[in-house]
């Protein structure tokens, strides 16, 4: 396919991060873009302000003449009339990975993968390398604040893509550069189990590598990667050393066979991103970038929508939003906020994502969840997912200790967090949660403002 030769293209789940990145590339260069998603959002009215032509309703009869190009993505189910219509009539349809592989194949390619932490390593590869005096384009899985895109426009050769397991996505790429930050098991409705993720996945995955690439593996992980660069804390070929806490940045060295980095400093909370650090700093070092723009990049980076993002903070309250929907993840951001507030009390309000990964991980939600002070228990949020007999957000309730539990639907939680005092309080989960964050913002700035009134 020449992507000169399309003109006017047409998304079918444009809301999504990974799909709207891609359709401001293709915006970018002069394409008509239209786009259908089921749901209104901040994101979808932010396209449609930049010149998309979006709507929100299943109906084949408001497609425009002329698409040259269908961009879907799996999350949408395959009975969706829009979907039905486009292969019915001959379109030419592809998966959001199948164009992106596209794209990403007449340029050097640095692909980030794992389980956790693909955004933010991703986002701060590319501002590491854009520091580092690399003028590489991006596809993100966040919107980077440093940007205020998921989209980042480039003049170099260079591209860093997130590498997504979901779907055996990332089998379409083929990079120069690559990371492979965790292979905990998810996934499990694709993969069936950790070990066929693994093989049919993460090792198909690192064969793609261009002859004379580099694949970083975390350490723990490395040995059933031979030939790749291993990466840790204390640990791997190249490695993060003398990590502290100073002054409200996380401290370290950085320490390879290739370069010595002392004293760099991150703005990014808990020990999972100085890992996430190292990998990024391997990869621009990889791809030569330069030395004191890698330091600069790292101690003004500002993170990612989501990760840890604080939304709110005042003398007596903090407020912390993030993407966290696997127990690995849930674990680090509350690790994180025992690290950055130690003392206080916290409070979580967790939503589960999908009903296979409550099924498969309920076990590992409850022990994480049970580190928290106050938990407000949401019900699933299915996505994709038809519901799965026996399994609602109960099981994990089921098998958590917390004696300060609280299951709830989600139109009653700002009710039931005005009944008692927040100090920190986390939302968590990759679903509507995040329609939350601005109610609760708004709300806890005007708490403050009556305490404090005389």
């Amino acid at each position: 396919m020449n992507l000169n030769d399309i003109h006017k293209i047409y998304f079918i789940g444009i809301g999504g991060i990974g799909m709207s990145a891609l359709a401001r590339y293709f915006h970018g260069r002069g394409v008509e873009v239209f786009g259908y998603d089921k749901t209104e959002t901040q994101l979808t009215r932010t396209l449609a302000a930049e010149g998309m032509d979006i709507h929100y309703t299943d109906n084949p009869t408001g497609i425009p003449e002329g698409i040259d190009l269908v961009v879907f993505t799996p999350a949408v189910p395959s009975d969706l009339k829009e979907l039905e219509y486009f292969r019915s009539k001959g379109y030419a349809v592809k998966k959001r990975s199948e164009v992106l592989g596209i794209i990403s194949r007449g340029m050097k390619t640095a692909a980030i993968a794992g389980t956790h932490g693909k955004t933010t390593t991703s986002s701060l590869c590319t501002w590491l390398l854009r520091s580092g005096g690399i003028d590489c384009s991006a596809f993100l899985g966040g919107i980077v604040r440093n940007f205020g895109s998921n989209f980042v426009e480039g003049r170099s050769e260079w591209v860093v893509a997130e590498a997504d397991e979901y779907d055996r996505s990332f089998l379409q790429l083929d990079p120069d550069l690559a990371v492979i930050l965790s292979m905990d098991a998810d996934h499990l409705d694709i993969y069936g189990d950790r070990e066929s993720m693994v093989e049919t996945g993460y090792k198909a995955f690192a064969a793609r590598l261009k002859p004379g690439g580099k694949l970083f593996v975390q350490h723990r992980w490395a040995a059933e990667f031979p030939g790749a660069r291993s990466f840790g804390i204390d640990a791997g070929d190249c490695r993060a050393e003398n990590v502290r806490a100073e002054e409200g940045f996380f401290a370290f060295d950085y320490v390879s066979d290739e370069a010595v980095l002392r004293n760099l400093r991150s703005t990014m909370p808990g020990r999972h991103n100085v890992e996430n650090a190292v990998a990024a700093i391997s990869i621009a070092l990889a791809a030569g970038a330069q030395e004191e723009g890698i330091r600069r990049g790292l101690e003004i980076f500002t993170g990612i929508q989501r990760r840890f993002e604080i939304v709110y903070r005042d003398r007596e309250h903090v407020y912390v939003d993030d993407y966290a929907h696997h127990p690995s993840e849930l674990e680090a951001v509350i690790g994180a906020a025992r690290e950055f507030f130690p003392g206080r009390k916290i409070t979580g309000v967790f939503q589960p994502h999908l009903y296979s990964r409550t099924r498969d991980f309920a076990a590992g939600f409850a022990q994480a969840l049970d580190r928290l002070d106050e938990v407000l228990l949401l019900d699933i949020y299915p996505a994709r997912e038809a519901p799965i007999p026996g399994v609602s957000a109960d099981t994990i309730a089921g098998l958590m200790k917390n004696k300060s539990l609280v299951r709830i639907a989600k139109p009653e939680l700002m009710e039931e967090l005005k009944k008692s005092p927040i100090e920190v309080l986390l939302t968590v989960g990759a679903g509507d949660i995040d329609t939350l964050v601005e109610p609760i913002r708004k709300w806890l700035a005007a708490e403050t403002k009556n305490e404090r009134k005389p």
